[in-house]
């Protein structure tokens, strides 16, 4: 299991973001907190210098980095757009 934290970005952005979406957005990535293996439900993005990934939540993106260290296992959103607006 991993701990969720949020970037004061992706906070920003799941604000503007219709209320019924980011409470789905907000429950999909709880979801994939709590999975064994979560990488099943990511991909590796390419182009980034440090491995960032990203989970696909419908329409939306949530870009993501890991933190290990030791047993304490961090997921730290960074990014949450529409898939036509993150990787711009």
């Amino acid at each position: 299991m991993y701990t969720v934290v949020y970037s004061k970005n992706s906070i920003k952005e799941l604000r503007q973001i219709n209320q019924t979406i980011a409470k789905r957005i907000i429950k999909k990535i709880l979801f994939f907190s709590k999975q064994k293996d979560i990488f099943d439900y990511a991909k590796k993005l390419k182009g980034f210098k440090n491995n960032k990934y990203r989970f696909r939540i419908g329409n939306y993106r949530a870009i993501f980095e890991i933190d290990t260290s030791g047993k304490i296992q961090i997921l730290m959103i960074l990014n949450i757009k529409h898939r036509k607006d993150i990787y711009k």
